[in-house]
């Protein structure tokens, strides 16, 4: 039964390019759901195959995630990967019949992703300024670059010295989309942002480097790709030596970028280019955003 959880995953990750956080959210759902499973059945009542699983284990499992202190949220989203499951056994045809099909998933009311302010963007990217060395020009480069392309953290971590075309006045960053076989787009970077990233290639991370073939951008302190996780601690640092009391995560400054770009007068069309985002009602909540902030500020 486990095999094919397995084959699920790699399913995801090869058919559906999906990332990597989200495959290792799916894993940790579906063994959990697993373990449920193993643990509460009788052993005369236990399933050698998924076909074999009584769907009354399936509700109770479900019924149980409802009345648990997880958020609506996080419910939604165990059930989902549950329903993703049960519907891939069906289309490889080792089930007959989806046993989620009538499984209700709880209402999630959407939350508007946060920005933090101008004034609190400013703070945090002057963070470093007053350090020195090489993990300080590679922490400047990664603030700025993220707040000023408005690119994922995946996206980020994920770019090649090659992916970076540097200019005297401009430079672009030829940006991976967040799934496999998703197209490409190319965002510009400039000012500050151009001025701390050329540093930071001349400088930091050629002390940095420990292997010339790396073709990482950003590194971590032994020379290698920097990961989400390190990255996020690096944020985390900053944001806490400034003294932001808002929660900031790394997609923050993603959110913060489009906010503060469509106060600026910059058109939910051009936002939803330089995001990469495939459909437009993605960007409109951005708008929402500004809403939100004009009513705090009246």
């Amino acid at each position: 039964m486990k095999e094919r959880i397995q084959a699920f995953l790699k399913f995801l990750e090869a058919e559906k390019g999906y990332a990597e956080n989200t495959i290792a959210a799916y894993q940790n759902d579906l063994n959990q759901f697993f373990q449920h499973v193993q643990r509460e059945r009788p052993d005369e009542e236990k399933a050698e195959t998924w076909v074999q699983l009584k769907k009354s284990v399936i509700t109770d499992y479900i019924e149980r995630l409802k009345t648990s202190t997880y958020t609506s949220s996080t419910v939604a989203r165990k059930v989902a990967a549950i329903k993703s499951f049960f519907h891939f056994l069906v289309a490889e045809g080792e089930l007959k019949e989806d046993p989620t099909l009538s499984v209700d998933s709880p209402k999630v009311k959407k939350r508007l992703p946060k920005a933090i302010s101008p004034n609190e963007i400013d703070r945090l990217l002057q963070a470093p300024v007053n350090q020195s060395g090489p993990k300080a020009e590679r922490d400047m480069a990664l603030l700025e670059m993220l707040y000023a392309s408005g690119m994922r953290v995946t996206e980020l971590v994920s770019l090649n010295v090659s992916d970076i075309d540097l200019d005297s006045h401009n430079g672009r960053v030829h940006v991976k989309g967040k799934k496999v076989n998703s197209k490409e787009r190319e965002v510009p970077i400039n000012g500050p942002a151009l001025d701390v990233l050329k540093n930071y290639i001349k400088h930091g991370r050629e002390q940095l480097i420990h292997d010339p073939n790396e073709p990482a951008l950003f590194l971590n302190n032994r020379g290698q790709r920097l990961t989400r996780q390190g990255l996020w601690l690096i944020i985390k640092h900053y944001v806490e030596a400034v003294g932001i009391s808002t929660e900031v995560t790394p997609h923050t400054l993603r959110h913060s970028f489009a906010a503060h770009k469509l106060s600026q007068g910059k058109s939910l069309q051009d936002i939803q280019k330089l995001l990469g985002h495939a459909n437009i009602s993605t960007t409109q909540v951005y708008a929402h955003i500004n809403q939100e902030g004009e009513k705090e500020v009246r």
